[in-house]
């Protein structure tokens, strides 16, 4: 608070100001706690889980209240701009405090790394509805086309056809790893 107070916080002598309004902050806190994962796997769960989906969503609901409540005492008692880093500073000290702030950055880029990769799933079905078709080796990265290609040129060599191999990933990225590299399917 001392720091504050000095103008190295959030107060009036560092110029920033209110702009954002309750309707605002909220919003961000749910697309901050909602994320990607229920654009992209909420098929797969209903598939797998049932109706116990929705048992599952409301205890997640409960407890994403209840982190917005903890977030929203510690704003109330330590009212200065910085987040959890401000938080843990003020509770725990500052090794905790920077542990928690790179987490942050941690989390934030995976996080949008994983909203990119569902995006792009959905974009390519998108193309792919209208007609524009990408080739799925450029949808793919090297490493898992070459992980395919590996496994399934050692199915091929046990005597396993491909064929009566499972229509997944592993034939999808056999085919598109020894296409992109100048074979032909008839080689593989």
């Amino acid at each position: 608070m001392a720091d504050a107070a000095a103008g190295y916080g959030d107060g009036e002598s560092s110029g920033l100001h209110q702009v954002l309004g309750v309707r605002d902050l909220t919003f961000f806190g749910i697309a901050a706690i909602i994320g990607a994962g229920v654009f992209s796997s909420i098929g797969k769960a209903c598939f797998d889980g049932g109706p116990g989906v929705i048992l599952l969503y409301v205890f997640t609901a409960i407890a994403c209240g209840f982190a917005a409540l903890c977030y929203a005492e510690f704003a109330s008692t330590v009212p200065v701009s910085g987040s959890a880093y401000t938080y843990s500073y003020v509770a725990f000290g500052e090794i905790f405090a920077w542990i928690i702030g790179w987490d942050l950055l941690m989390e934030y880029a995976i996080g949008n790394i994983a909203v990119a990769i569902s995006w792009s799933d959905y974009f390519t079905h998108l193309l792919d509805s209208a007609g524009l078709h990408i080739a799925s080796w450029l949808t793919m990265d090297y490493s898992t086309a070459h992980t395919g290609f590996t496994e399934a040129t050692t199915l091929l060599a046990s005597g396993t056809s491909l064929s009566t191999m499972d229509a997944s990933l592993l034939e999808v990225s056999c085919m598109e790893w020894g296409t992109a590299n100048g074979r032909s399917t008839d080689d593989i």
